[in-house]
């Protein structure tokens, strides 16, 4: 049902998981644990599942927060919880409030989990190629400085997204990159396609990680596209000719003090 990094399990005060698709109450396409709100999955197992990841996370179910995600560099500060039909239109979040999960929702792009355990600040942030060119990791760590976190201690991991093996883009998009930054080439190799490459995004993301100057970056090194049983795949649906997707959920939260 979830998988726990290392790196975050070893810092007091915290909890954290990246759910899989496993252990839910969806059915068909979405089996079995959809935690997209936005998705056309019955409702009521979306809440069903939800419910069953904030137990995981030993928080309420309403407490388990999630944003309406537009691949943007855009964060929000959670100082209480919303309603699934009030969710900030960002892709980024953080907070010094303890009993609250912070939650991003992913099917290839990266979930990044980050936590000060010292200074008592957690971010998630959803971040696609468009989110990680633009910023929304670095707007992440700013937002958690803001709230009291020092970025020499903030540790941050990168859960399951598409490896490079399985993202294959063309010529637009490779330019685009490269343009920006002419290091960036070695993030693209040749697939088999003229004028397309294969872009690793994790080892992108893990580079706007380091070159932030956080305490920690670090990736479980797994790819949603390849692994079918535990997680979902935009691109995998895609090409399978799929209506919809199911989404993965990785959250984080500070534990209460009594």
């Amino acid at each position: 049902m979830k998988i726990e990094a290392p790196d975050l399990s070893a810092l007091p005060g915290i909890r954290h998981a990246f759910f899989t698709r496993e252990g839910g109450a969806s059915a068909g396409i979405y089996a079995s644990l959809n935690g997209g709100v936005g998705s056309a999955d019955d409702p009521r197992a979306v809440a069903e599942n939800r419910a069953r990841m904030a137990a995981a996370l030993g928080v309420a179910p309403d407490r388990l927060v999630s944003l309406h995600q537009i691949h943007s560099a855009d964060i929000v500060t959670v100082e209480k919880p919303w309603r699934p039909e009030e969710r900030p239109k960002a892709d980024g979040m953080a907070t010094r409030t303890p009993g609250i999960a912070i939650a991003v929702a992913s099917a290839d792009c990266g979930p990044v989990l980050f936590a000060d355990a010292e200074a008592g600040v957690v971010g998630a942030a959803h971040s696609g190629w468009k989110g990680a060119f633009t910023g929304v990791l670095e707007a992440t760590v700013a937002r958690m400085e803001e709230l009291g976190a020092s970025r020499a201690r903030i540790v941050a991991v990168l859960g399951p997204t598409i490896g490079p093996q399985a993202y294959e883009v063309g010529p637009e998009f490779a330019a685009r990159f490269v343009e920006a930054d002419g290091s960036y080439r070695r993030f693209f190799r040749p697939s088999g396609r003229e004028g397309h490459a294969y872009f690793d995004l994790p080892a992108f993301i893990l580079h706007r990680l380091e070159a932030a100057a956080i305490g920690k970056a670090a990736s479980l090194g797994l790819c949603t596209y390849t692994d079918g049983t535990r997680f979902y795949s935009y691109r995998r649906a895609t090409h399978r000719g799929e209506p919809d997707y199911g989404r993965l959920i990785s959250a984080i939260a500070l534990v209460p003090q009594d």
